[in-house]
């Protein structure tokens, strides 16, 4: 597997990975504490439409994927109190090498959001000390309307011999 740091630069498209886009994640500080710009309607990458938001708690050392969906885009926001190491492949049919891997680091360090379109394998695994929340903003109801549908995910981290595996820390 080839990793490729993407820690820096910290915004814009990834190279290589079509869609992908980072963000550093407006913080605004004053007395009263900090105020956090999750997303923003005119800087979303254009098609995005959420349809809903959730939020995760992880524990350290804990990872969440890595997976990937078929229908949904979805908008990460890492902002602390953690940290985590995210990987994204590009396991799209029109991707150049699925086997090469993309590896940032974002949250109470380096605040960002990232968007990561459909038919890109992600995870996120918590390397700070204590538990770390991250906003999931989706293009697709979970389960689908009322709950009812199956969910738009392929689970790749249920599967020992998948070529989609974080690497060591």
């Amino acid at each position: 597997m080839e990793w490729i740091d993407i820690s820096n630069p910290r915004t814009g498209n990834v190279k290589d990975l079509p869609g992908v886009c980072i963000g550093v994640l407006p913080v605004h500080n004053d007395v009263r504490g900090s105020l956090h710009e999750l997303w923003r309607q005119d800087e979303i990458p254009e098609g995005f439409n959420p349809m809903m938001a959730c939020a995760s708690w992880t524990h350290p050392g804990v990872a969440r994927g890595p997976h990937e969906h078929v229908e949904q885009d979805d908008y990460f926001i890492f902002a602390g109190p953690s940290d985590f190491q995210i990987a994204l492949w590009d396991a799209r049919p029109v991707a150049a090498d699925s086997r090469r891997g993309w590896l940032l680091r974002a949250g109470e360090g380096c605040p960002l959001q990232l968007h990561v379109p459909r038919g890109v394998v992600h995870g996120y695994r918590n390397i700070g000390p204590v538990p770390g929340l991250v906003i999931t903003v989706a293009s697709v109801l979970f389960k689908g309307r009322a709950r009812a549908e199956p969910v738009d995910e392929i689970r790749h981290e249920l599967d020992p011999d998948s070529p989609y595996q974080f690497p060591s820390i």
